[in-house]
């Protein structure tokens, strides 16, 4: 949700009902606490912040965490070992991110206290290992005690209820917030989601951090150069950097990094976010109903 999810969205989810995150992956440490402060005046609902722990200023933003008494955070990209500790001392709640059930364990040891599984279907950073999120869920259930929240190819009351049957207890869901009225994504990001088939996004970048896409311009060159066997640095090198804000926040289609999940083809509608939560959680109940009946 790098690009997209600041304190105006994160205070809509919260305020209808969900959890809103900040995402702080795109964010400068004060950038960060502007968000944290925004955030606290538009809604006195609970919310919390998601923090890449491989972030190069990762300390900084700790520091901002702790300064504007953060509660709630989530933890991706990354050692759980390194922060979860520190967290949990200034009486955090912990949730990390993993794409296994080997990091899912791990987590756990750590002392987080939840787990988000997610898929591969999901958008932008992805695990190596290419496991779906409905046969991630139930292994991951399995091996540990803690709460698990499922994310990846969830936009729907239907797949959220699915998800439940596997053995979560709640759902994250990124893309279909991520072309929200309240997303801080530019509106050429948005339009193009809106308009993308089955197929339309892939994951790619696999010697380096693999990356869930939209097939565009820049796509097709890292593509070209993956095929013909580019070492890791030309791969690097074109990668450069800010290519996620160039397509997702200045809305630059051909030549920016377009990050969005697999189920972006199931969304057609720019919609507000406390709008989304209604139509979500009606259909998980009338879904659920049902198949009770």
């Amino acid at each position: 949700m790098v690009w997209c999810s600041g304190w105006r969205l994160a205070s809509a989810v919260s305020q209808a009902g969900g959890l809103g995150l900040i995402g702080a992956g795109s964010m400068y440490p004060e950038v960060l606490r502007e968000h944290i402060r925004k955030c606290k005046q538009a809604t006195t609902k609970p919310f919390g912040v998601n923090i890449p722990l491989l972030y190069p200023e990762i300390e900084k933003l700790m520091t901002v965490i702790e300064d504007e008494k953060v509660n709630i955070v989530f933890t991706s990209a990354g050692n759980p070992d390194l922060w979860t500790g520190f967290l949990k001392e200034r009486n955090v709640l912990v949730v990390h991110v993993v794409s296994s059930v080997k990091f899912a364990k791990k987590a756990e040891r750590a002392g987080v206290d939840a787990i988000v599984a997610e898929g591969f279907e999901a958008g932008g950073h992805n695990g190596r290992e290419e496991t779906t999120t409905f046969v991630l869920l139930p292994m991951v259930r399995d091996a540990i005690t803690v709460p698990l929240i499922a994310a990846g190819g969830i936009a729907s009351g239907r797949a959220m209820l699915a998800a439940h049957a596997l053995g979560a207890q709640g759902f994250q869901i990124g893309s279909r917030f991520a072309v929200s009225e309240e997303s801080s994504a530019h509106p050429n990001f948005k339009k193009r989601v809106t308009e993308l088939n089955e197929g339309d996004t892939h994951l790619t970048l696999k010697q380096l951090t693999p990356v869930r896409m939209v097939r565009n311009k820049f796509f097709e060159h890292i593509q070209e150069a993956e095929y013909r066997g580019a070492s890791k640095e030309e791969l690097h090198q074109l990668l450069g950097k800010r290519r996620a804000k160039l397509g997702i926040f200045e809305g630059n289609l051909d030549d920016g990094e377009l990050e969005i999940g697999q189920v972006s083809s199931a969304i057609r509608n720019i919609q507000p976010a406390a709008e989304i939560l209604t139509e979500l959680w009606r259909e998980y109940e009338v879904v659920k109903k049902v198949l009770c009946s």
